[in-house]
């Protein structure tokens, strides 16, 4: 591959710092912790990896030819089903900086091992790799299969939104010791919530939380609560 000497494009991606759809690394010592870029990168809006450049911003360049075929290690041995992806070099100040592009999957969801060697499915949460939450994969699951969402507003669904409308937002323990009902019946709700898009959900890597969504309909009906 012919590296390209332009260092504008790069230049212009490292001052947006990392973000939801670009990582950098300083380097590449471990293909299972790059199967996590490529695979949150797939499983959530696609991204670009830049190797060689350290957290800060700062060039370092690729130190070897092995680093490069660590990537492929990554993705085909790693990577359930593989990730596809593409690759440019580039050359900047004599330092070699590869940029590694990732596709958002459409219609499959890639795993890779977590520190614990067991497949779980990553996504990418702002600058972070995480592991997929349970009602995440559900709510992909129940996409996937098209099934039909409907709400009954019961006390418990109301109880909720009036929560919602008051607060910041809710983890699904708290909605659980909120309504005293059991884990999977909170899942439910929240997740029908969520694909009918009056309340959205946010990750993190230690807790999820669900808030009403800001839309001017939501707002609008809120006062039913």
């Amino acid at each position: 591959m012919r590296k390209k000497i332009m260092s504008n494009h790069i230049q212009k991606l490292i001052l947006e710092g990392e973000h939801q759809q670009l990582d950098f690394k300083f380097e590449i010592s471990d293909s299972k912790r790059i199967a996590r870029s490529l695979t949150a990168f797939a499983n959530t809006d696609g991204g670009c990896l830049l190797i060689g450049v350290k957290d800060n911003g700062a060039i370092a360049g690729v130190r070897s030819d092995e680093e490069i075929h660590m990537i492929e290690a990554a993705s085909q041995l790693y990577c359930q089903p593989e990730v596809p992806y593409t690759t440019k070099e580039w050359e900047i100040n004599g330092k070699l900086v590869l940029e590694v592009i990732v596709p958002k999957s459409s219609k499959i969801k890639h795993r890779c091992p977590d520190k614990n060697n067991q497949y779980k499915i990553y996504v990418r949460v702002k600058d972070k790799n995480i592991i997929a939450d349970s009602i995440l994969l559900k709510i992909w699951k129940k996409q996937k299969n098209r099934c039909e969402v409907k709400i009954t507003f019961t006390d418990i669904e109301i109880q909720l939104l009036r929560y919602l409308s008051e607060n910041k937002g809710i983890t699904l323990s708290d909605f659980r010791n909120l309504a005293r009902i059991k884990k999977e019946k909170a899942e439910a709700i929240l997740i029908d919530f969520v694909l009918l898009g009056v309340i959205t959900m946010e990750m993190n890597e230690k807790e999820t939380t669900f808030s009403l969504t800001d839309t001017d309909y939501v707002k609008m009906n809120s006062e039913m609560f």
